[in-house]
């Protein structure tokens, strides 16, 4: 059975679950020499794995058949490498089209994987013979994806002989549903584990795989292809690649694949049928390799069409195959221990026991994935599925990584990758974790520059994380996680050159070139200094400072002002040579203190508020560019004053934007508390409409600008809004609410909650000890040096002074400013 599946950017096509059945004649028709010797098994099944083993060791065919794409034949012998370690997976991709690719997943347990070792073992060639890869990447193409699902490549009409088409009104089946469901069981996984994963070995170690047979051939009698119509052309090449070796080796021919197929391998097909259903399919130049895969992958629940729900249990029972039971309990002991939980032996003997017990009251052979669970559950983890999640995590489906020995092809790309992350030790990892980079330190701005090279060519194994440290410029904290897919990514970013360095430098350059808005310019000016990129940094300028001059929309500029101050700080951290960047930002910062004034009148409450955001990016901007003397900072710092004085003043600007202008103004001592008040105190007056007036407020102390704390320490600005909001009249009240609401709600819950108090105290009023002229309690007009007194010592503590000096005024004018 080989439905097809995405699997991140690539399609799987190895089967579905359920492929799991068997098709290998009798031993005592394998002795006759009555033909070849068809192992059916479920793919990623451990259980299948072990009868495959034990079957190869009676049979001891000459050679063995296993489905895949035959042009991995020649990759065959990498399966012996010592450091070819699985789970791992051949990856098919299109030479001209890279992103047109396909996997063959093989984990340690897997039956297929399992007869490649063995083959190689006994030095008995092996080969793969499914469809090959460049009709399956061509199948897919763009030619073709007009055709329904199911339906056959040109010239290929028709059904193989005896097939009755797709099941009841065409539905799809899932043969291990149906056989499981056949069974009484509701679950087929269980069913699976009952049957074969936890059935010890018999005397006769093909009846497994005979009585298989037998289920999935009552199953292509009722249901055909069971609507897997492309799965008939499959098997119709490999019955001529079984031709070919029974030619070649006589009877001494064995055939492992999914059981699904074994009927229709079985069944007696002219060779010229079958040629005729293999005519005319479309071809694609491909590319194969090994690459790592992944646990996690395997699992049902990353998109994986013949996934599995429980990659690391099932990874275990092929392992532990002595008292799997007792061993995986251990297991989850030591994880749940190392996660500070209290876990002690007698713990594990008890949940042996209740497993043991919940299998034979379910009627099961043994203990399965189920049982232990519920047995974690009530013994280890107390009832609480929060820890059993950890367990499923961790240990069902795990975080194994494959790795696959440098002599595997690759592009060259991957070569120059992989060179570097042993350079950086930089070490791929399935598990998710974080790093920490000093820039300061030449191997970690080596790390921070190839993380920025990758992200630029869409190769994301690490994402750019808030650090929990230091937030300046010298630090960086990334997020990093392998994924299979990632070697597609760097299949397709392969085009644009053969380093990371090169194909990243020809990318940018590209990008800049083909680039929509300005923003996205100065975002990719950013990147290159970020990822060191100076071969690209001349094109990617002239392309900016072309945009820059040719548009006039005062938004899109004000947007791109802020990456670009953000470069100038990225390039002096790294040492980077930015004098042009510098002069381009500062011609469009002075285009935007022109431009702004205008562009700020008659908008309306959804543009206004846009625009409020672009004033806060550029008032940011403008005071980064103190890092870049050669913007002329001093310059630009007063001409951005000057406009933010006529934003507060002018009635035609919004009041949102006229209360940022003056917030942004007081912030930087630029305009005295008492002008402030004044201003306030206009704009909140009667003649005011309260629309406007709750606009202003929301720009002054709104919008996450720390005006909270502003309106606690000044109790004249919070007077003045507590005496226009008593004010608004009742009809107007319900309508400035929602603004108020808003901007209020903001706060944080300290805030918001000293602010309720002090307006039900009333400004001016109160007692506690409060300075000379009174005046809300704890924000008097002086300083209260008796109360400040009280805090020296503990502050002398932190800072690390000595305790016995004495405690003078002078000391608390230090510590307080």
């Amino acid at each position: 059975m080989g439905r097809r599946s995405a699997a991140g950017s690539g399609r799987d096509v190895r089967g579905r679950e359920g492929d799991e059945v068997t098709g290998v004649e009798s031993a005592v028709g394998r002795r006759a020499g009555a033909g070849p010797v068809l192992l059916g098994v479920r793919h990623h099944g451990p259980g299948s794995a072990r009868a495959v083993r034990a079957a190869l060791e009676e049979v001891r065919p000459r050679v063995v058949l296993i489905e895949g794409p035959p042009e991995a034949d020649a990759l065959i012998p990498l399966a012996a490498d010592e450091e070819m370690r699985p789970p791992v997976a051949l990856l098919a991709h299109a030479v001209d089209e890279p992103g047109r690719s396909a996997f063959w997943p093989l984990a340690g347990f897997s039956p297929e994987w399992v007869a490649l070792r063995w083959a190689l073992d006994h030095v008995v060639p092996a080969r793969f013979i499914d469809l090959p890869a460049t009709h399956t990447l061509a199948w897919g193409s763009k030619e073709d994806d007009e055709a329904p699902e199911g339906e056959h490549p040109p010239d290929a009409e028709g059904t193989a002989d005896g097939d009755t088409g797709p099941g009841p009104a065409g539905l799809r089946i899932d043969p291990l549903r149906v056989l499981a469901e056949t069974a009484g069981y509701d679950d087929p996984e269980r069913w699976w584990e009952d049957v074969v994963e936890h059935r010890g070995a018999g005397e006769d170690v093909l009846a497994p795989f005979t009585a298989l047979e037998e289920a999935m051939g009552a199953l292509r009698e009722t249901y055909g292809s069971g609507g897997h119509d492309r799965d008939l052309v499959r098997e119709a090449y490999m019955r001529l690649q079984v031709r070919a070796a029974q030619r070649e080796f006589d009877d001494g021919v064995a055939v492992v694949c999914g059981a699904w197929h074994v009927p229709a391998l079985r069944r007696k097909a002219t060779v010229a049928a079958d040629k005729a259903l293999l005519k005319g399919l479309p071809k694609v130049k491909t590319d194969l390799t090994w690459v790592p895969w992944t646990h996690r992958r395997l699992s049902r629940s990353s998109g994986y069409g013949a996934g599995i729900d429980s990659p690391g249990w099932y990874g275990h029972l092929f392992s532990a195959p002595d008292r799997p039971v007792e061993r995986w309990l251990t297991k989850v002991a030591g994880l749940l221990r190392a996660e500070d939980r209290i876990v002690s032996s007698a713990h594990v003997i008890e949940a042996v026991r209740l497993a043991e017990t919940l299998a034979a009251m379910r009627g099961r052979p043994l203990p399965g994935l189920s049982e232990t669970t519920d047995a974690v559950r009530a013994v280890m983890c107390e009832g609480s599925d929060v820890p059993l999640e950890l367990v499923r995590d961790r240990l069902v489906v795990g975080d194994v990584l494959g790795e696959v020995p440098p002599s595997a092809p690759a592009v060259p790309l991957q070569r120059d990758l992989a060179r570097l992350q042993r350079r950086l030790r930089l070490k791929p990892e399935a598990l998710e974790r974080e790093l920490e980079l000093d820039l300061r330190k030449e191997n970690d701005a080596a790390r921070s520059r190839l993380l920025h090279r990758l992200r630029l060519l869409g190769i994301a194994w690490g994402e750019p994380a808030a650090s929990r440290g230091s937030t300046g410029t010298f630090r960086e904290t990334w997020r990093l996680r392998w994924e299979p897919e990632l070697s597609v990514r760097i299949a397709e970013a392969g085009v644009w050159g053969t380093t990371v360095l090169s194909a990243a430098t020809a990318k940018a350059e590209t990008d800049a070139v083909t680039a929509q808005g300005l923003a996205d310019v100065t975002a990719l000016a950013e990147h290159c200094l970020l990822a060191e990129l100076p071969g690209a940094l001349p094109t990617v300028m002239r392309i900016l400072a072309d945009r820059a001059a040719l548009d006039t929309d005062v938004g899109h500029l004000a947007q791109a002002l802020p990456a670009l101050v953000r470069s100038l700080r990225y390039g002096d951290v790294r040492g980077t040579d930015t004098g042009a960047l510098a002069e381009v930002a500062a011609g469009l910062a002075e285009r935007v203190f022109v431009g702004l004034p205008p562009a700020c009148a008659a908008l309306d409450a959804d543009a206004a508020d846009e625009m409020r955001r672009h004033v806060d990016a550029v008032h940011q901007a403008v005071g980064l560019l103190g890092d870049a003397p050669a913007a002329g900072h001093g310059r630009l710092r007063g001409r951005w004053q000057s406009v933010l004085r006529v934003l507060s003043g002018r009635d035609t600007v919004p009041g949102v934007i006229r209360g940022r202008a003056v917030r942004l103004l007081l912030d930087d001592g630029e305009l005295a508390h008492d002008e402030a008040a004044l201003l306030m105190g206009l704009v909140l007056s009667p003649g005011t409409p309260p629309a406007d007036a709750a606009a202003w407020i929301e720009g002054f102390v709104g919008g996450g600008s720390g005006g909270g704390l502003l309106l606690v320490h000044d109790e004249r600005l919070l007077g003045l809004v507590d005496a226009w909001l008593t004010g608004v009249p009742a009809e107007a009240f319900t309508d400035v609410l929602p603004l108020l609401r808003r901007t209020f709600s903001a706060y944080e819950p300290g805030v918001r909650r000293t602010l309720g108090e002090l307006v039900r105290r009333g400004p001016g009023t109160g007692g506690g000890a409060t300075a000379a002229g009174g005046g809300t309690p704890g924000f008097a007009a002086d300083l209260d040096l008796v109360r400040a007194d009280a805090v020296l010592p503990v502050v002398r503590l932190l800072l690390g002074l000595d305790d016995a000096h004495e405690h003078t005024d002078n000391d608390l004018a230090g510590v307080t400013g």
